[in-house]
């Protein structure tokens, strides 16, 4: 007689702990970014449920067979930003790599693109981390604002409207911050196609 196993879904229709796999596969089947996972006891369901998924799975997307996950320095920010058309409503967010806690989530903004989401996450980040006087390096998969980042200036040809202002305004803010401040944080590519999509992803794709 097969051996029970308890069933943890951190994200799904209903979170919870499920006792037989078609109550589980209920929680999942066609549930965008669904995480779960089976356990031999209730008690070691229990613990996990109680945890970061991350603890206990993987992404699909995340490190291949032959990918190391021992490339990435766990102590890190990672960046990323979103749009809704483009031009559109844009916002970024950073995340701390080792455990996927969100440190910082901008407003959204009106007619932005995501370049300059992804070079502001960038400055975003950097700043933060100077005045907490910290020198983890930031991760972005942005080869456009990394360039932007070295060049001190934003390099986007998106016109600029009433609309857009308070979008242009932050951009102008950043620039400067840049061409008056030095960093000794390293900025380094993640490498998508090694180890999936960076943690600050908004999985909207």
């Amino acid at each position: 007689m097969a051996k029970q196993k308890f069933y943890v879904v951190w994200q799904g229709v209903t979170p919870g702990i499920y006792a037989t796999w078609d109550e589980c596969k209920a929680q999942v089947s066609g549930f965008d970014h669904a995480r779960y996972k089976s356990f031999e006891s209730r008690e070691a369901a229990e613990k996990a449920f109680s945890e970061n998924p991350w603890l206990h799975i993987a992404r699909k997307t995340d490190l291949p067979p032959k990918a190391s996950s021992a490339e990435i320095i766990r102590e890190s920010l990672a960046v990323d930003a979103a749009c809704s058309g483009n031009p559109g409503k844009m916002e970024y967010r950073g995340v701390f790599v080792a455990d996927n806690v969100e440190i910082f989530h901008s407003a959204v903004y009106e007619d932005g693109t995501n370049n300059i989401g992804e070079f502001l996450a960038i400055v975003h980040a950097l700043a933060l981390l100077k005045q907490k006087n910290s020198n983890i390096p930031v991760y972005s998969d942005s080869v456009n604002a990394m360039k932007w980042i070295q060049k001190k200036k934003c390099n986007t040809k998106l016109e600029r409207t009433s609309r857009n202002k308070p979008l242009f305004e932050l951009i102008e803010r950043a620039e400067r911050w840049l061409n008056t401040n030095t960093f000794p944080n390293k900025l380094i590519k993640w490498e998508t196609a090694q180890w999936g999509e960076i943690p600050a992803d908004f999985g909207r794709k």
